[in-house]
């Protein structure tokens, strides 16, 4: 959804351990449950002097996130870029890659509004 067509050359995932990329601007991601939430703080907790990472925070159900995981993201805002919530796509879990969820009119504009958010036009 990142990627806008790049091949990998835009959107990457890093290896753990792997340096981040000069000028490269770090995207978290996560599921909208408590347990994602949790897993955003334990690495922003060991997050250093880097850039401040987005949140991309995709919706595990068709239905808002819990009380719980939004008030801890909300208090985590501070030290992220900024949180992108993607909402719930079924095509998502029938898919075999992204080059096939593209295809479908509401991933893309999903991506659309993903990539307009993070790029702040």
């Amino acid at each position: 959804m990142l990627d806008a067509d790049g091949g990998g050359a835009r959107a990457r995932v890093l290896a753990p351990g792997e340096p981040l990329p000069y000028g490269a601007q770090p995207v978290l991601l996560a599921e909208t449950t408590v347990y994602g939430a949790h897993c955003v703080e334990a690495l922003l907790q060991r997050w250093g002097p880097l850039p401040k990472p987005w949140l991309v925070w995709v919706a595990d159900a068709p239905v808002r996130p819990v009380a719980d995981a939004r008030y801890l993201i909300r208090a985590l805002e501070g030290r992220l870029a900024g949180v992108v919530r993607v909402p719930y796509l079924p095509v998502l879990r029938a898919v075999e890659g992204p080059e096939e969820a593209l295809g479908h009119k509401d991933v893309q504009a999903a991506a659309e509004k993903l990539r307009r958010t993070m790029e702040g036009s």
